[in-house]
């Protein structure tokens, strides 16, 4: 495919983040993996590209879903519970996860990105058409889609709307920095516990340590982070990488934080193991409880009681989800339990209990 036509093609345009190195090379300053980039060629997510010296997104705007989702699908259980966000994504990715349930949208790179044409006016207008409270940058890694989340997520913002990303984590803290202002909560995804092995041998990641950084940069900002963990049965459900975990998160993002660990489904490349037992992912909110999280809960599982938040202070069943729905909400103004008036970390307000979203 000849540079000519991919610059005449929907999405392109010049990238954020990257510096000009010799002999036309350019490093990509956008994600942790700091590219170094040859002319002519490609970064690792397969859709910011050097032509002659410059670096290009060719994923602007260029849409692959946009459509309205509960906010705990994302999942965030304690941020504006209730709240119906807008949801958008592109192609492409900077992992390359052998178990990834969006990987049509994720695994197109180069040649094969493929999408909708959309502008941050478009996005917004439809987000309040459809009566979402906010905006979700998700499906694929929003970080390789960072230039048009950046433009809407600042429109969103002056136009009253929230902005949530579901994110891999890998996004340089020069990049969060710039983003802070307009961006107001993440749900960050382990695989595996954080595993360095696992990483590099299901995911194509060298080094997952960077995700910390950027972790730290994020509460920094101010943002709400939830964190989720994906349990891959055998080779990333290791009890001690859950306690290593958790113990950090307690230790720098506080002990109310929500952890979410995550039931796998095989998918993708990953189809020869089964889905996680229920079991394992049980015994491994014990241990993250053990080293002081005080809301853990279990996803992928609907009507398991790990989908519902009880007080920590005395215990008691507080509010209680099905899935991505809040069939009950006990919580007083303030997010105080009713029965010991603890205030418990909720941001925002609770936006009701929406019924289930039907897309044909």
């Amino acid at each position: 495919m000849t540079m000519k036509y991919i610059l005449k093609r929907p999405g392109v345009r010049e990238a954020k983040f990257w510096v000009r190195l010799d002999g036309g090379r350019v490093r990509c300053d956008l994600c942790h993996r700091r590219c170094i980039i040859v002319p002519g060629a490609y970064g690792v997510c397969g859709v910011r590209y050097n032509h002659e010296g410059k670096l290009y997104t060719l994923v602007y705007g260029l849409l692959t879903a946009a459509n309205p989702d509960p906010i705990e699908k994302k999942p965030l259980m304690h941020f504006n519970p209730g709240a119906c966000v807008f949801s958008i994504s592109t192609a492409g990715c900077n992992f390359y996860c052998k178990f990834c349930q969006n990987w049509v949208l994720s695994q197109s790179r180069r040649d094969r990105v493929f999408g909708e044409p959309y502008t941050p006016e478009e996005v917004v207008e439809l987000a309040k058409r459809e009566g979402c409270q906010g905006i979700s940058y998700t499906y694929n890694e929003p970080t390789i889609f960072y230039e048009f989340m950046y433009d809407t997520a600042k429109l969103a913002k002056r136009e009253g709307l929230f902005n949530t990303m579901v994110t891999n984590g890998y996004m340089t803290p020069e990049a969060i920095k710039e983003l802070g202002p307009y961006m107001d909560a993440a749900t960050v995804d382990f695989k595996g516990g954080g595993n360095r092995e696992f990483y590099r041998k299901f995911m194509g990641v060298p080094d997952p340590d960077p995700i910390f950084e950027s972790l730290i940069a994020m509460r920094d900002a101010g943002w709400w982070i939830e964190i989720t963990n994906l349990v891959v049965p055998k080779y990333g459900d290791k009890p001690e990488d859950i306690r290593r975990l958790a113990r950090w998160i307690v230790e720098n993002l506080g002990d109310e934080t929500p952890f979410h660990l995550l039931r796998f489904h095989p998918d993708y490349l990953l189809q020869d193991i089964p889905s996680t037992p229920i079991e394992t992912l049980e015994k491994l909110a014990k241990i993250a409880l053990e080293e002081g999280l005080k809301h853990v809960y279990l996803g992928n599982i609907w009507g398991h009681p790990l989908e519902n938040t009880y007080c920590p202070n005395c215990g008691r069943l507080v509010v209680e989800r099905r899935g991505f729905y809040i069939t009950r909400w006990d919580l007083e103004d303030g997010f105080k339990c009713p029965h010991c008036g603890y205030k418990l970390n909720f941001r925002g307000r609770y936006w009701g209990s929406r019924r289930p979203l039907i897309i044909f």
